[in-house]
């Protein structure tokens, strides 16, 4: 089936707006938007941030199986890795998102790669493994010089090991 460059071109329009909207707080708006950019041209990216409104509105379970549709429409799309990992940290479950940020980390196509080390870093300073959380949020400052959350916790996570 050969790509219709104005329904693609509507749906980005349409994604672009639900965007706005959700920086604006206006979940429910923008999730219509998505769901309509989706019914004319499904993109990893319009599933990902349609879950990301969800998140916004404490439905975690719902994000994560948009997520996991973004995942099987574009899997060098990292952002729905990291996504999920967030998603199941937010749930406590943090055995369970280090493989989904572990694959966020290795993704070909993800903006901001930061994200999921800084993730993992939180991930492992709540198990109490410093040097690893140490390590991950090294590795954030390495590809976001002078990120000020990751120097916060770099510095938090020095302070108790002396």
């Amino acid at each position: 089936m050969a790509e219709d460059p104005d329904l693609k071109r509507r749906a980005l329009d349409l994604w672009n707006e639900a965007t706005r909207l959700q920086l604006a707080n206006e979940l429910q708006r923008a999730i219509e938007l998505y769901t309509k950019s989706i019914e004319i041209y499904p993109t990893a990216e319009a599933y990902t941030f349609r879950g990301w409104a969800y998140e916004r509105m404490g439905r975690l379970d719902d994000a994560i199986v948009e997520c996991h549709i973004a995942i099987e429409i574009d899997p060098e799309f990292g952002n729905p890795y990291n996504d999920i990992g967030a998603y199941l940290i937010a749930k406590g479950l943090y055995d369970d998102a280090i493989p989904w940020l572990e694959k966020a980390k290795l993704a070909p196509r993800y903006e901001p790669r930061h994200f999921p080390f800084m993730n993992l870093g939180r991930v492992y300073a709540a198990k109490g493994m410093v040097m690893r959380a140490i390590e991950e949020f090294e590795g954030a400052l390495a590809l976001a010089p002078g990120e000020p959350n990751c120097e916060s916790a770099l510095a938090q996570l020095r302070a108790m090991l002396n």
